[in-house]
């Protein structure tokens, strides 16, 4: 990607994009809660060549407006999405999500299957939070909406990386960059964090997705345990699942290596809309 985006306008409020440009098929990269578009750095840099790749954040995170609503629904997020991918005009493109992205990306591809090639999902599930997570997030939330990230991101950072990428002193460098990201969120992240935790389940819509589908986890996920993602794996027609070694719930960042060579062993698989296969 460029080193610089720009704002789009939509219904709801403005949303930051950066775009590779280019003439290939498209994907579109959503990222997880707390994060923005540059968590997909390492898997742009490996598909730019060939895709044009489109990063955005969601409202209320990253470079995006953060918008009145005391609550950014994952239907209003799914909903930019929709309007993004209109406006952009990159439809039918590949759709990339994980974890909040994930949620966006499963509800865009059962309710408008005409907008999405492909659907990639990764650490995310399609039922509602699970009851016993909520009190400690609750509380997690509240001291952030209170006292900003720096008090809770101590608690945060083993829920977003696994104990490989924690614990190896040769990425030591690494988890100050990300934890720097972490800290740049402002303390209306809450907004973001409680539509997350009130979503609804879809699992009853995942039979709508249509288009080829892939399920990644990270084996060292504390987010998503593993039935759940198997689960969602099992709710959608013809998806694959494959798990990463020596992740969690940050995969795209903690193995970008295999990260990417699954994203590319499956786009190899798909073909373009001439019939011919797809470049990787």
């Amino acid at each position: 990607m460029s080193p610089s985006g720009h704002m789009v306008g939509l219904e709801n409020g403005s949303v930051f994009v950066n775009d590779s440009g280019g003439d290939g098929e498209s994907i579109l990269f959503s990222h997880g809660l707390l994060w923005s578009h540059r968590m997909f750095e390492a898997q742009v840099e490996a598909l730019r060549h060939t895709y044009r790749c489109v990063g955005y954040d969601h409202r209320g995170q990253g470079q995006s407006e953060v918008t009145r609503e005391p609550l950014i629904s994952i239907d209003s997020l799914s909903d930019d999405a929709i309007e993004l991918i209109e406006s952009l005009d990159i439809a039918p493109c590949h759709f990339v999500g994980l974890s909040m992205g994930g949620f966006v990306g499963m509800r865009v591809a059962a309710r408008r299957p005409d907008l999405i090639r492909s659907l990639v999902l990764m650490a995310t599930a399609g039922d509602e939070e699970p009851r016993a997570n909520l009190p400690k997030y609750t509380l997690m939330a509240w001291m952030t909406r209170i006292f900003g990230v720096r008090a809770v991101y101590r608690s945060v950072l083993p829920l977003m990386f696994g104990h490989s990428f924690l614990n190896d002193p040769e990425r030591r460098a690494e988890r100050e960059r990300w934890t720097a990201e972490l800290l740049r969120n402002r303390r209306s992240i809450t907004k973001a964090v409680r539509g997350v935790f009130d979503r609804e389940a879809v699992i009853s819509e995942l039979g709508n997705i249509r288009c080829p589908t892939l399920v990644l986890r990270g084996e060292e996920d504390m987010a998503i345990a593993l039935p759940r993602a198997e689960a969602l794996t099992a709710a959608i027609p013809g998806a694959t699942f494959i798990p990463i070694p020596a992740a969690g719930h940050t995969l795209s960042v903690e193995s970008p290596s295999a990260v990417n060579a699954a994203l590319m062993s499956f786009y190899g698989t798909l073909t373009s809309a001439d019939g011919s296969p797809v470049p990787t």
